[in-house]
Order: structure tokens, then C-alpha cells, then sequence
């Protein structure tokens, strides 16, 4: 039986305050790029940008990130046979990243996350943003922008749903 932890509109009011603690932070917008961790946290990512733009009227280029081939899970012989190609359409050099996903766990997804970042481009800077940060880290990998967080048992799932692909906005404990 799973437990609704945020709601549409909490998570809307969480995505609001983190769009306001990176313009704070990184004294408005220019060169601040965002970069989601497919697939909800590009559309994390989008709204955060949407937000960017009704609140300072400026476009900030998303983009989508996919970190599977960088997973350190996958087999030794698998890994060391994926070309790694540039996926982004745009250049994060010297840029202010902001590396968006939906919710951090161990932290392994973040280190494939900067591994494919690298691959891209050398930025100025990289800030994490979260939706929910759940705890139980193996790595040491801390957020930067923190919609909720939520400690769980490691045998708890947060699971996030968004309405772009699960036609509901939520996030339910399990």
C-alpha cells in the first residue's frame, strides 16, 4: 500500500521554491544551463526552466541527459565496449550546470550522471537539484536544491509521477 507523500500541488510549490534558490544562488541566470537525468528528471528540469522563464524572462537551455551506459551495475565486459558519444546538442564549457533529477538514493545515478557530463564539456560549475532526497547514500554525493526530503527504510520506494508520463502528479512511499 503506498502513501502519498506530495501532492500535485505540493510538488508544484517545491519546484517553485528551488526555481527561486538557483536564481538566488547563482545571482540570476546567466550561463545557468539545466541538464535532466532522463526521464523524470528532464521533465523536472522543464518545469524548473518554465518557471525560470515566467520568473525572469529569460530561456535557459534544458537538456536531457541519459546515463545508462555510465552505470558502474553494468557488466565489466559491457561497460568497457559502449562508445560513449556527445549527447548534448549544446556546449556546457564554462557553464553553470544544473544537474536535475527526481529522487537521490545512493547517489550511483549522480556519478554516472557527472561521468556523462564530463564526457560533454568542462563546466564552470555543477549544482545537483533533487525533488526528493530519500538518504541512504553509498557515495558522497550531496544536493544542492532539495524539493523534500524524506527519510525511508531501505526497504521503502519513492516513487515519483509525473504527469507527462504517468498522467498524475505525486510522490508515493511504499
Amino acid at each position: 500500500m503506498s502513501k502519498v507523500i506530495i501532492d500535485a500541488t505540493g510538488m508544484r510549490r517545491a519546484l517553485m521554491r528551488m526555481t527561486y534558490e538557483i536564481v538566488e544562488r547563482n545571482k540570476g541566470t546567466e550561463d545557468l544551463v539545466l541538464v535532466g537525468i532522463k526521464t523524470r528528471g528532464w521533465y523536472i528540469a522543464q518545469r524548473i526552466g518554465k518557471n525560470l522563464e515566467n520568473l525572469e524572462g529569460v530561456n535557459v537551455p534544458v537538456l536531457a541527459l541519459d546515463v545508462s551506459n555510465y552505470r558502474d551495475d553494468l557488466p565489466k565486459a559491457e561497460r568497457e565496449s559502449i562508445i560513449r558519444s556527445q549527447q548534448l546538442d549544446y556546449d556546457i564549457t564554462d557553464k553553470k550546470v544544473i544537474l536535475v533529477d527526481d529522487v537521490l538514493f545512493t547517489g550511483r545515478t549522480i556519478r554516472a550522471a557527472l561521468d556523462a557530463l564530463m564526457d560533454q564539456g568542462r563546466p564552470a560549475a555543477i549544482n545537483l537539484a533533487v525533488l526528493v532526497d530519500r538518504g541512504h547514500r553509498e557515495l558522497p554525493v550531496r544536493p544542492d536544491f532539495i524539493g523534500k526530503n524524506i527519510p525511508t527504510a531501505l526497504s521503502e520506494t519513492v516513487k515519483v509521477a509525473m504527469t507527462e508520463v504517468d498522467d498524475r502528479d505525486a510522490v508515493s512511499l511504499a
